[in-house]
C-alpha cells in the first residue's frame, strides 16, 4: 500500500519501487557515513544483545555529561530527538504552546497529540525566514511552552544569540518551558557560539534537544538526548514513554561516537566547503536560495523537481507540506562534491527541458 510520508529519507520506498538505492538529498545526515569506530562498537554490542538494555542509559548518559560539561542528572537519552519531543510535551502537558513556521513538523504533532492549543509565528519569506524580535511579543502569560530550532529546519537560518537569550528571559517571566532543538547545531561552522547549554544552570526552564542522527550518520540507530537543569521535568519525561527506549547497540554507538572528534571535524570541514559552492550553483541555475548556515539549503524552483529527479535516481525534500511554505520550495542536503555535482547536473537538465 502506498503511503504519503511527512519527512524525507524514504530510501526504502524508492528501493521497493525501483530495485536500487537512490542518491538521497532528502535527509540531512553526514555524507561521510557511519564512523568506523561506531560501526565496530555496534558489532561488539551484539554479544550482549540477549540482555535488556540499561533503561537509565547510565554509561551513555555519563559520557554525554562529560562532553557537554553538565551533571549526569541533567541528561536524558531517548530513541532519537523525536522521541524526546513527545516525552517533553507529554510530561509538561502544556495548555498553550508557541511554534514557528516553517519548522520541524514533530513539534506541532506532539502538541496536537496532547490536546494543546498551538500559536504559530510565521517566518517571512521577504526576510529570508529570519526570526526577529517581534517573536518576543508572541510569548504571553498564557504561553506554557515554546519550541525553537537552532539552526531552523528547513530554512537553515540561525537565531542570533542575543535574541535567544531574550526569548529565554521572556519565557522565564511567563513561566514557560523553552525547548531549543540543537540537533543541527553541531554541523554549524562554529557551533560553540550558538549553543545555549552554558545557560542551563541559571535557567531550569530551558531544555536543549540533541541527536546523534545527523552529525554521525546514525539515523537508523535512533539515538538522541536532552539536557535540562530541571530534574523533576526529566523524571516526568522518563516516565512519559516505554522504559527501554534506547537499544543496547544504540547506547554503545553513542559512547563510541563521542570519541570521534576527527570525524566531526571532517564533516564540518566538508559542509563548510560544499555549502557555499552548492548554493552558488543553485543560484546560477536561476533558483532562489535561502542563505542557510547548516548542512542543507532551502530553495525555490518554479519548475517541478521531485519526480524528474526521482527518475534520475535522486531524492529531494519537497517542502510544500511545511506550514508556512508552498509548492515549489525544496530542501537539499549538502553532500560530497561529486554527489553535489550530480545533483546540479540533473537539475540543469530538468530546468532546460522545462524552458520553452
Amino acid at each position: 500500500m502506498s503511503q504519503t510520508l511527512i519527512h524525507g529519507g524514504d530510501w526504502a520506498g524508492y528501493e521497493a519501487e525501483c530495485g536500487e538505492c537512490p542518491l538521497d538529498f532528502s535527509a540531512n545526515v553526514s555524507p561521510l557515513g557511519l564512523p568506523r569506530g561506531v560501526r565496530d562498537a555496534v558489532v561488539r554490542s551484539l554479544e550482549t544483545a540477549d540482555r535488556y538494555p540499561d533503561p537509565l542509559c547510565r554509561a551513555l548518559g555519563g559520557a554525554i555529561a562529560g562532553v557537554e560539561e553538565v551533571s549526569p542528572d541533567w541528561v536524558l537519552c531517548g530513541g532519537g530527538a523525536a522521541d524526546l519531543i513527545y516525552r517533553a510535551v507529554l510530561a509538561k502537558r502544556p495548555g498553550r504552546a508557541l511554534v514557528t513556521a516553517p519548522a520541524f513538523a514533530e513539534y506541532e504533532a506532539a502538541l496536537a497529540l496532547a490536546g494543546c492549543g498551538i500559536d504559530c509565528f510565521f517566518l517571512r519569506e521577504s526576510e529570508d525566514f529570519m526570526l526577529g524580535e517581534s517573536f518576543l511579543e508572541a510569548i504571553t502569560p498564557d504561553t506554557d511552552m515554546v519550541f525553537l530550532c537552532q539552526p531552523n529546519n528547513p530554512t537553515g537560518r540561525t537565531i542570533p544569540r542575543t535574541l535567544l537569550c531574550a526569548v529565554l528571559e521572556r519565557c522565564r517571566t511567563a513561566k514557560a518551558l523553552l525547548v531549543v532543538d540543537e540537533c543541527f547545531c553541531g554541523l554549524l561552522d562554529q557551533p560553540e557560539t550558538f549553543t545555549m547549554k552554558g545557560l542551563l544552570g541559571e535557567h531550569p526552564n530551558l531544555l536543549i534537544l540533541k541527536a546523534f542522527t545527523k552529525l554521525y550518520a546514525m539515523a537508523g540507530l535512533r539515538l538522541g538526548y536532552c539536557v535540562c537543569g530541571d530534574a523533576a521535568l526529566l523524571d516526568a519525561m522518563r516516565g512519559a514513554g516505554q522504559p527501554w527506549a534506547v537499544s543496547g547497540p544504540a547506547q554503545a554507538a553513542g559512547i563510541a561516537a563521542l570519541r570521534e572528534t576527527q570525524y566531526v571535524q571532517a564533516v564540518r570541514g566538508l559542509v563548510a566547503r560544499e555549502r557555499p559552492r552548492l548554493a552558488g550553483e543553485l543560484s546560477r541555475l536561476g533558483l532562489r536560495v535561502i542563505p542557510g548556515e547548516a548542512n542543507y539549503l532551502l530553495f525555490f524552483s518554479p519548475a517541478p523537481l521531485l519526480e524528474p529527479l526521482r527518475e534520475r535516481g535522486i531524492l529531494l525534500r519537497d517542502c510544500g507540506n511545511y506550514r508556512g511554505l508552498e509548492a515549489g520550495w525544496y530542501r537539499t542536503a549538502v553532500r560530497t562534491q561529486e554527489e553535489n555535482r550530480r545533483l546540479i547536473q540533473s537539475l540543469e537538465e530538468i530546468l532546460k527541458e522545462g524552458t520553452p
